[in-house]
């Protein structure tokens, strides 16, 4: 079986509906789209001085996808982020953190992104072998009852000192908190800027008014293509997603600016015109935009995984950031499900919408 009939079995009967689908409202014409001359096309004119765009080369050098624009990165920081033991009691292996790193060796992966913990142990062993990505900042669950808060868990020089190549954060855009969080980071990227490290944004919402009675739109299109507009604003150079799964947040909860014609003008139900438009929210794909591959369900990773990293590619973002459905299954099967999903980026009948 060939790797493009692979790819339409898994997506099963909904194959053509993602394969053939072609964006109107925002057309591919109009977007940066990834390539292994985007980081010459979008960075050579910036600000970002000659040490990070050597580290933006090294990551979108390294890897089975190395060279082609699109990004497969193994983030785990779920130890913290939704307790260790949930994590990992299904492979307890990765208690391990050497088996984090190893795991995103074997499947070829551009980067791994983890605690300060996890890497700082192992940085002399891997960080001259695979791109380090450090996570400054966690929401963590201990404090009872439970916040949601992200606190910064050490400094940017950390992370430049142990020789990653690159800084990752989250902010809860609509939390109570975001003001602060978005100083704390925007500083943060400027310092890791000035060290020679690109910046990746984890653009996350949470707010309890975003989930009403019928429906929730902490993932809507136009509530996360905004959030990715603010974190492009405070100079990432890549930004994290969760996938669209619905539209009219705005218009449904009734805040911030909207209006029917907006919504008409730039993008249908579809799902890849929804993650067009969280792509174009990136500076029109200039800013790369990877979605993350959410949790794992069992049976279904599979088909999840590859469905998400075909709407991601064919919407014009530039990969996928996916952790626990490969860390949570025996290591050989992790390894298939990532060198699947970067099948997809290699793949060339699989066009931009």
């Amino acid at each position: 079986m060939s790797t493009y009939e692979n790819i339409t079995q898994n997506l099963g009967d909904k194959a053509d509906f993602y394969l053939n689908h072609v964006c109107e409202k925002i057309t591919k014409d109009e977007l940066q789209t990834p390539s292994d001359k985007s980081l010459d096309k979008v960075f050579t004119s910036s600000n970002r001085n000659p040490q990070v765009l050597r580290s933006l080369t090294q990551l979108y050098s390294h890897g089975n996808l190395g060279g082609t624009g699109y990004l497969s990165i193994l983030p785990v920081d779920q130890g913290i982020e939704h307790s260790a033991a949930f994590s990992f009691y299904k492979n307890p292996d990765y208690f391990d953190p050497e088996n984090i790193i190893k795991l995103a060796i074997e499947a070829g992966c551009n980067g791994v992104a983890s605690t300060f913990g996890v890497l700082s142990l192992n940085s002399r062993k891997y960080a001259h072998k695979i791109p380090f990505i450090v996570k400054i900042n966690h929401n963590e669950l201990l404090t009872y009852p439970n916040k949601y808060d992200q606190t910064l868990f050490g400094k940017v020089k950390d992370a430049w000192n142990m020789g990653a190549i690159a800084i990752g954060a989250t902010i809860y855009f609509g939390s109570k908190e975001s003001n602060r969080q978005l100083k704390e980071i925007s500083e943060a990227f400027e310092e890791a800027h000035n060290l020679g490290m690109a910046t990746i944004l984890w653009c996350y919402t949470r707010n309890e008014a975003f989930k009403t009675e019928k429906e929730d739109f902490h993932a809507a299109a136009d509530v996360t293509g905004q959030a990715n507009h603010i974190g492009v604003t405070i100079q990432a150079d890549i930004i994290k997603q969760k996938l669209p799964t619905n539209n009219f947040g705005f218009k449904n909860i009734d805040f911030s600016k909207y209006n029917d014609e907006m919504y008409e003008t730039l993008t249908t139900n579809h799902p890849i015109d929804l993650c067009r438009l969280q792509v174009a929210n990136c500076y029109m794909g200039k800013i790369g935009l990877i979605n993350s591959g959410g949790g794992s369900k069992g049976q279904t990773d599979v088909t999840e995984a590859v469905t998400t990293a075909v709407i991601n590619k064919r919407a014009g973002g530039s990969g996928l950031i996916m952790g626990r459905k490969a860390f949570q299954k025996p290591f050989g099967e992790g390894v298939e499900l990532l060198k699947l999903v970067q099948s997809v980026y290699l793949n060339s009948k699989i066009s931009i919408a």
